[in-house]
């Protein structure tokens, strides 16, 4: 096995919570990944932010916020699908990578990586088609 191989093998959790829950655009974002749980992250609070012009609207982001929590979902994901990810998501630069913990439906802690804009600018409305994205992964996952 060559070292490249190697680094596809490695494998971790990826919480997310934006349109990458569309299950659809993971598997064509990140084709080692593997859809694992729901989860929660507890203490922040999902945003739309800034602009984007592939998009034409705000984009999802989260920020810290007591009380508030943002559902969304675990994939394992390999070394080379986390760095497809970063590429997606602006990383570094546009967002930074972030450890969190979050829980699943039976409240079991995982420790997983995510994305948060690195600029927290204000809110602004996402575009209709970036929404449905978001939404559709909400219904793959069941979360509505």
């Amino acid at each position: 096995m060559s070292w490249k191989d190697t680094l596809a093998v490695n494998r971790m959790n990826y919480f997310a919570y934006g349109s990458n829950l569309n299950q659809k655009q993971m598997r064509e974002r990140c084709p080692d990944s593997k859809p694992r749980s729901i989860a929660t992250l507890h203490h922040y609070k999902l945003v739309f932010v800034g602009w984007s012009r592939q998009w034409r609207g705000g984009v999802v982001s989260i920020r810290p916020f007591r009380g508030e929590r943002v559902l969304g979902a675990i994939y394992e994901v390999s070394d080379r699908d986390l760095r497809r990810l970063d590429s997606d998501e602006g990383y570094p630069g546009d967002s930074n990578r972030l450890n969190v913990t979050v829980f699943t439906e039976n409240n079991e802690p995982i420790e997983a990586v995510t994305y948060i804009k690195a600029r927290q600018s204000e809110e602004t409305p996402p575009s209709p088609e970036y929404l449905a994205i978001i939404q559709q992964g909400y219904r793959d996952w069941e979360l509505v």
